[in-house]
């Protein structure tokens, strides 16, 4: 394209001839364009043209017929260059060029350029390489990016991750035979002490840009996560890792983590909170209601009634009110159970039992059995129990039968059971090897000893050697168990108002069938008998 061209790109152009300057407008058909009058004096006046006719132009641009009209006298043109406009954007994050072609003159050099874009305050980010180009091979009247800034890239914020789940599911699980189960529904989430509860990730930094004007862009860094500690939770010293202090129940409570050492139930245990299985305490305020469980690590305190429901303890069981078992209630604690009434059910507590009444229910207690408050009975069922039972009222006038035992705590008394039934299967088992390996050694002997029945053989001596070794370890405990049966031989039943007929007692070894109704006595062993004195506290 030649300097010609460049010329009426603009829809006009001047033609400087002798006798004078004279200006073409183009058509509307060779020019489809609008022309403004006041770009055509703008090109005139950069031109330098002197004493030119404004009115003259004026119609010539009115007309657009593209005949040429003379607008000065002749004078000597006056050569442009190129011209070499910067735009920065808005945000000073790009730059621009468009050149304008030159009239007469030349294009521009990159040195001259590189003034024009430093003159700008253009300094960063320059595309060196198309600058070289376009000086070269100009592409004029477009806007051309020249520049860019760097964007900045911003951080992350620090965020958690927890190690627990901290919602909880209360969709009730479907068993393979389409039955729902409600009572597994797993809302309590058990820690240990030292459990990593929760990671916290820092957050990143963020990477400053520059605009094009040299200008730090800054970027936004990560917001850091306060460690979200509650009670009983430790914090590394990092701060990155959270870690329970106790053994407990976790939950976010104030969006804090939280450790907490008991587990409350604010109305009944039933198919809203399912069986409930915690470490440590669990205190229900309303009923526990029948097939429901509760295991806990410690103590377990129920304000209502408990039904036919299981109840574990690794410590105490108190029932502020009692326990209807319906002949499926157990209560088993590792240390003490209190109620004020325990009625068909099966109770087990390592220490004592305390209760106002008990009726028709199995009871066992390494302690002592203590039936107070205004009745302080127990009727019906039976009772074993390590040290002393103290009653107001032991059966009824009806004969209920009721078996109390006292002086061997039922731990070992049931253990002494089951190693007397573990030792003669052990000298059974010891029997059938010995009769094995005294007929294949026998064949052995004969030479008539196969592969099969050499394993046979082996098997068989591994066997009786096995089982004599627990045998001798079973004996020793049988005669540990044995000394602290006879030791603890010596318990009390105590009744500050009546024994029923139909009561059975045992003390040790001794037992007694109480025929006539007995008030105010003491009961004990003595010289292999049980004997009777008046009551004592």
């Amino acid at each position: 394209m030649n300097q010609s061209d460049y010329k009426i790109q603009r829809g006009y152009r001047l033609d400087y001839r002798q006798d004078g300057v004279y200006l073409q407008v183009l058509s509307e058909k060779d020019w489809k364009y609008p022309i403004n009058l006041s770009d055509v004096l703008y090109y005139i006046n950069s031109k330098r043209i002197k004493g030119y006719d404004v009115l003259v132009i004026e119609e010539a641009v009115k007309r657009r017929d593209g005949q040429f009209h003379k607008i000065a006298e002749m004078q000597e043109e006056v050569k442009l260059d190129a011209v070499v406009k910067v735009r920065i954007s808005p945000d000073k994050m790009s730059a621009t060029i468009h050149i304008t072609p030159p009239d007469g003159g030349r294009m521009l050099s990159f040195e001259e350029v590189m003034n024009i874009l430093k003159y700008e305050k253009v300094v960063y980010g320059i595309n060196v390489k198309l600058l070289h180009d376009l000086c070269r091979n100009p592409a004029y009247n477009k806007e051309i990016v020249i520049a860019e800034g760097k964007t900045p890239i911003n951080g992350k914020n620090g965020h958690i991750d927890y190690h627990f789940e901290i919602t909880k599911d209360r969709t009730p699980k479907i068993l393979e035979d389409g039955r729902v189960n409600f009572r597994e529904l797993n809302l309590i989430e058990n820690v240990h002490a030292g459990d990593i509860l929760a990671t916290i990730t820092p957050p990143v930094k963020g990477i400053d840009g520059m605009n094009v004007m040299g200008q730090k862009v800054p970027a936004i860094s990560g917001k850091p996560v306060i460690p979200p500690k509650g009670k009983n939770v430790v914090v590394s010293e990092d701060g990155l890792i959270l870690s329970a202090a106790i053994d407990g129940q976790v939950v976010i409570a104030d969006k804090k983590i939280n450790v907490l050492p008991f587990y409350e139930v604010v109305g009944n245990v039933d198919s809203s909170t399912g069986n409930i299985n915690f470490i440590g305490n669990v205190f229900v305020r309303g009923n526990v209601l029948t097939g429901f469980t509760i295991e806990a690590g410690g103590t377990v305190e129920v304000q209502g009634v408990v039904e036919g429901a299981f109840i574990k303890a690794g410590g105490d069981i108190v029932l502020r009110r009692g326990m209807q078992g319906g002949n499926k209630g157990t209560l088993i604690a590792g240390k003490s159970i209190t109620a004020r009434y325990i009625e068909n059910s099966n109770i087990s507590a390592v220490e004592d039992i305390r209760c106002e009444v008990i009726m028709h229910s199995t009871v066992k207690c390494g302690g002592i059995l203590e039936l107070g408050g205004k009745k302080g009975l127990i009727v019906g069922g039976s009772a074993k129990v390590g040290r002393e039972i103290h009653a107001k009222v032991i059966g009824s006038y009806m004969e209920t039968i009721t078996e109390l035992e006292v002086g061997m705590d039922p731990i070992y008394r049931e253990r002494y059971k089951a190693l007397k039934e573990e030792l003669e299967e052990f000298e059974r088992n010891i029997l059938k090897a010995e009769q094995a390996i005294s007929l294949l050694t026998k064949l052995e002997a004969v030479n008539r000893l196969d592969d099969k029945k050499r394993y046979l053989l082996e098997k068989s001596i591994n066997t009786k050697e096995y089982f004599t070794e627990k045998l001798k370890d079973y004996q020793n405990e049988l005669e540990f168990v044995e000394k602290k049966l006879e030791e603890e031989g010596y318990g009390k039943i105590k009744a500050s108002e009546v024994i029923y007929p139909g009561t059975r007692i045992t003390i040790g070894t001794s037992m007694m069938l109480v025929k006539n109704p007995i008030q105010f006595v003491t009961l004990y062993r003595d010289q292999g008998d049980i004997k009777i004195r008046p009551y004592e506290k």
